[in-house]
């Protein structure tokens, strides 16, 4: 029986839009008509660009140092003070030879959150693209960037707005992963962390404490919580967990055998893989033997044939795991999730019938399914890649797990499922009711049939699911198979992941996505070639326009 994804899955600001037809081009717009533009997105709220692509100089800028001096010159178009506002967060050259500057605009120091701000040059050193999500209007209506509250105090804060102690989600437990070299490091259940960010709401601009915990048991979480930093009330919280209901030799959940990278020590093998270029990660495996600790122990195994029934669920996890680092490593030259190498650590037999997968910010866990929902949700490589996918997007894009940037971030898990997985355009089909065939979690070719829409016109306003992350992926998902079904995996895999590592920022909505995609394609096969036209034909029949 297929239901909507939105029964089985556990607000935010929403920049760019293309200029509706009708509606008289302001000054700042007119400005552009000095420019060759192939792509314009633009802020009528805030009377500012959000997406810009084409000839937008006409100097040529060699180094960091004279990008400012570029933003300088357009101030009144971008509306920032570039000595002022940005900072630079990274300087990159890819391999077409195109340097992207990445900043974050700031108020006296103070990051203001998804204040994203990009430009890229071309190997000439001309700017062919200005994107992310300004706030022009921060500097004045920003008091003061002094907090009155500290931070433990703020922590203090966001424990009581979420009725819960750090105690009563880490059971008072430290789990180690044992027995092997000093990289298989204890991990504490539950992480805290907190950063001082301006926080703009409602249009109310906020001194804010983000405080974020990670925990996986009442309830798996990935909390977001904005703590006024002068007052101490609350002002915004999101749990951003990312979920989907979702050499030995082993079984795996659906009885193929498959080779397995393992590590023998002392008499004992482990789920344990140090073969991969990953400066120091590891690929690594436990169980938490149907608790909700985290990480748990290793699974291990004495002769290394990994063949009994309990250890289907650990084959598949490590197995996926490696096929989803390798993947990313030989298609994208990404190293692990965090380009740098990262230890990817999985958990299988969390809790007992447990019908999801989830990505918490720190690991993947997964549950062993009650057998009619789901089979064990390791079994299936798109849900694999879906999660770690997650993670990826978290590195990069930074998708707000909120609204059409949210329904982006779970597309593109979906996407490079597919991507992982191209057999047929189902997500989960290999674990989703076990006991029917043919049906899975989502379908990127037919988005209704599971309950999601294909185009705009039937896009769902909803205050539930985070504002409908997991209903309204389905206009991007569409949008993806048009693209993919008229260019091939190929060509549009690397456009996808060029648009996401590159182009996409934390706001991101719909119509900037499909200006991510166009650029990424624009810079890969030009603007004039049929890869651009397909992409650009495929957001435009889902409406995205």
């Amino acid at each position: 029986m297929k239901k909507s994804l939105s029964l089985l899955l556990a607000t935010g600001l929403v920049f760019g839009a293309a200029i509706p037809s009708g509606l008289a081009a302001s000054n700042e717009q007119k400005k552009l008509e000095k420019f060759q533009l192939s792509q314009k997105n633009w802020d009528n709220k805030k009377d500012l660009p959000t997406f810009l692509s084409g000839k937008l100089s006409t100097k040529k800028y060699k180094v960091e140092k004279e990008i400012r001096a570029y933003l300088k010159e357009n101030e009144t178009l971008y509306k920032i003070n570039p000595s002022k506002d940005l900072t630079l967060l990274e300087e990159t050259t890819d391999e077409l030879g195109m340097k992207h500057y990445q900043y974050v605009q700031s108020v006296n120091g103070v990051p203001i959150e998804g204040a994203a701000f990009y430009v890229h040059t071309n190997k000439a050193g001309e700017v062919v693209a200005v994107n992310g999500g300004l706030h022009p209007e921060a500097s004045k209506k920003v008091t003061t960037t002094k907090a009155k509250l500290a931070d433990k105090d703020a922590i203090e804060k966001a424990w009581k707005h979420l009725d819960l102690s750090k105690e009563e989600t880490s059971n008072g437990d430290t789990v180690e992963l044992k027995g092997l070299s000093s990289k298989a490091a204890s991990e504490s259940t539950t992480v805290e962390k907190d950063s001082l960010v301006v926080f703009e709401k409602n249009g109310i601009y906020h001194l804010a404490y983000k405080v974020e915990f990670q925990f996986i048991d009442p309830y798996p979480a990935n909390w977001q919580i904005f703590v006024d930093a002068n007052d101490g009330t609350i002002i915004d919280s999101l749990n951003a967990v990312t979920d989907a209901a979702t050499t030995g030799r082993g079984t795996g959940v659906n009885g193929d055998t498959k080779t397995l990278n393992t590590y023998f020590s002392n008499g004992t093998y482990y789920l344990y893989d140090t073969t991969k270029p990953m400066s120091g990660g590891v690929i690594q495996t436990a169980t938490a033997q149907n608790r909700s600790t985290l990480p748990g122990v290793y699974s291990t195994d004495a002769d290394n044939a990994w063949t009994a029934s309990n250890q289907r669920a650990d084959v598949d996890a490590h197995y996926y795991a490696g096929v989803v680092y390798d993947y990313y490593y030989n298609t994208h030259n990404r190293n692990s999730y965090d380009n740098r190498g990262a230890s990817i650590t999985s958990t299988v037999h969390y809790q007992t019938n447990y019908n999801n997968a989830f990505w918490n910010g720190s690991q993947m866990v997964y549950g062993d399914g009650d057998g009619t929902t789901f089979a064990p949700l390791s079994g299936a490589l798109d849900v694999v890649a879906h999660e770690i996918t997650h993670a990826v997007t978290e590195r990069t894009a930074g998708l707000q797990y909120q609204n059409q940037s949210g329904a982006l971030n779970e597309s593109m898990s979906d996407v490079f499922g597919y991507f992982l997985d191209p057999n047929d355009w189902l997500l989960g089909e290999d674990v989703y009711t076990p006991k029917v065939s043919g049906d899975g979690l989502r379908s990127l070719s037919n988005p209704e049939s599971y309950g999601q829409p294909s185009t705009m016109s039937n896009y769902v306003n909803t205050t539930s699911d985070n504002g409908g992350v997991h209903i309204n992926s389905g206009i991007p998902n569409k949008a993806a198979y048009y693209t993919i079904s008229s260019i091939g995996k190929a060509q549009a895999e690397k456009i996808y992941y060029r648009a996401l590592t590159t182009y996409l920022t934390p706001t991101s909505n719909f119509s900037n996505a499909k200006s991510a995609l166009l650029q990424a394609a624009s810079d890969l096969y030009g603007s004039n070639s049929s890869t651009y036209n397909a992409v650009k034909s495929a957001w435009d029949r889902v409406g995205v326009n």
